[in-house]
């Protein structure tokens, strides 16, 4: 009776905040320091880049996949919050057309945080591609509040936090 006269509890059950976890081991650097203007000047969005020691990509969020591309170098995920991240494995990978890559999900399916989503093989990214540099862009930046990132270090991934996002 109180929620529908006052609306009380009707916004508690959307999910406000959220940690946007590292997808993969290795070394988290700032979004401004990726080697490709499209990503260090936020063309594509804001968010952070991690330099991989493995090739396993695991859910940075719970959430869908709602974008994996034909050649598994890039994958999309909304979160429970609204949030829609972009994971694009290395740089000048689209190329490599699915060579080294294997997609673990596909789109539509529902993933938790370390969910396995990618497999790839670093060492012929390194031979084919400009870099392992695997930027997280928040694509729906409009939906968000407030991003605050974590310091740049090791990262472990589904455990070392990112970003903390507010959204609106």
């Amino acid at each position: 009776m109180l929620k529908k006269l006052f609306g009380i509890g009707h916004k508690q059950d959307e999910v406000k905040e959220e940690t946007v976890f590292s997808p993969v081991d290795g070394q988290v650097i700032d979004l401004s320091k990726v080697p490709d203007p499209v990503f260090s000047q936020k063309m594509m969005g804001d968010g952070m880049a991690v330099e991989p020691s493995s090739g396993e990509i695991v859910s940075p969020v719970d959430g869908e996949v709602i974008q994996l591309f034909h050649t598994k170098h890039a994958i999309g995920i909304r979160s429970l919050s609204g949030v829609e991240l972009l994971i694009h494995i290395g740089l000048e990978t689209v190329s490599m057309e699915g060579e080294g890559f294997t997609a673990h999900v596909k789109e539509g399916d529902k993933v938790k945080v370390g969910d396995p989503l990618i497999t790839c093989d670093l060492e012929l990214i390194k031979e084919k591609a400009s870099s392992t540099v695997t930027p997280i862009v928040i694509m729906n930046g409009d939906a968000v509040e407030r991003v605050t990132k974590h310091e740049e270090g090791a990262a472990k991934k589904s455990q070392t936090k990112l970003m903390e996002l507010k959204v609106k």
